[in-house]
């Protein structure tokens, strides 16, 4: 069953706290937490295993996926289109799964599940290192993620209607519906191809991500509630979290001295330019670089971005500042690598 609601409701701004959090680079730390999280929902794990790429080409798959992702909270009025438009690319993602269940991507719930773990990856990445939320920021977050998910146009029925309410769905989906599948398992032992860009030899890549990507599984392990850490077979120990702890901390330090170029995803950077008057509002949309789209026997299928060509060319210094911040976003979100906090306001 799918949902063709009309989104409805005022788009995120600058004022909010969703705005602060979602496009640091911090939350690419949270890589293999998310796509775990996600494809242990047994419809989303399905739809992967069948009609996703991401093994062949991990790195630009999520990072040019990030874009449109981002654009729902940071593109203002135009958000809803942004919406409508990833809606759209699941719309072919359907069929059966091994154990004969039907699935479909546009399900409310499983849509639902989707939004639900990017909410939880902003309150997550705020909890451990950014400095933290109180329980009113939390409330706000949760308020703010109703809002974000209207610019789907999707049915608003799965939605929990407090930020009470979400933890007890939050908990029950991850002790009642979710389960370890092909797809989860893929996402724990994934291995990033070395993407043409990058000129240093495929032995050297491959050590230099591995530690990277078990560090990501380590604080995957540490964000899992402890009934999905369970289904994992993962192990935490108290020395564990004060680790995590510290580790967190001294992330947010660091990324004091991270400037808004490397900090923001570009689509964010660029939203708040335009908030600030800097950039016209009617500024071209920042997109994923032309080297992040998919491969060409997949661009005319509908589940794929792909991204367009720049209209708006930028001064060559700033364009290659820029596209630096582009590749560390994208490199660092699914190997792992991250700084830590950022100013409170974008540049």
């Amino acid at each position: 069953m799918t949902a063709t609601a009309t989104p409805s409701g005022e788009p995120l701004g600058p004022d909010s706290l969703t705005w602060k959090y979602f496009g640091d680079l911090r939350t690419g730390m949270m890589g293999v937490w998310i796509g775990a999280i996600q494809n242990m929902y047994p419809e989303l794990g399905a739809g992967v295993e069948e009609h996703s790429i991401l093994l062949r080409e991990p790195l630009q798959r999520v990072a040019r996926s990030v874009y449109p992702i981002m654009g729902v909270v940071y593109d203002g009025d135009r958000a809803a289109t942004t919406g409508e438009q990833i809606k759209h690319y699941h719309d072919t993602i359907k069929g059966t799964d091994t154990a004969g269940r039907r699935y479909h991507a546009l399900n409310p719930e499983t849509f639902y599940w989707a939004h639900a773990t990017f909410f939880m990856l902003v309150i997550k990445v705020a909890e451990y290192f950014c400095g933290g939320l109180t329980e009113a920021e939390k409330r706000q977050l949760f308020d703010e993620h109703v809002q974000w998910y209207r610019m789907y146009g999707m049915s608003m029925r799965p939605v929990p209607r407090s930020w009470e309410e979400f933890q007890e769905y939050w908990e029950r989906v991850g002790r009642e519906r979710l389960e370890v599948n092909q797809a989860t398992l893929d996402i724990f032992d994934i291995r990033i191809p070395k993407p043409k860009f990058v000129l240093m030899p495929t032995p050297i890549w491959d050590q230099l991500l591995k530690p990277l990507v078990a560090g990501q599984r380590w604080i995957a392990a540490g964000l899992f509630e402890p009934a999905v850490r369970e289904k994992a077979g993962m192990r935490w120990t108290p020395g564990d979290e004060i680790l995590l702890r510290i580790f967190g901390k001294a992330v947010e330090l660091a990324f004091l001295a991270v400037p808004d170029e490397i900090r923001l995803h570009p689509r964010a950077l660029a939203a708040y330019r335009r908030a600030e008057g800097r950039s016209p509002k009617d500024a071209p949309l920042v997109e994923a670089p032309a080297f992040m789209a998919p491969p060409r026997d997949r661009r005319g299928l509908p589940m794929h971005y792909v991204p367009p060509r720049s209209r708006s060319p930028l001064d060559p210094a700033k364009a290659l500042f820029e596209r630096a911040g582009s590749l560390v976003h994208g490199t660092l979100s699914i190997a792992g690598l991250r700084p830590a906090r950022g100013r409170g306001r974008a540049a």
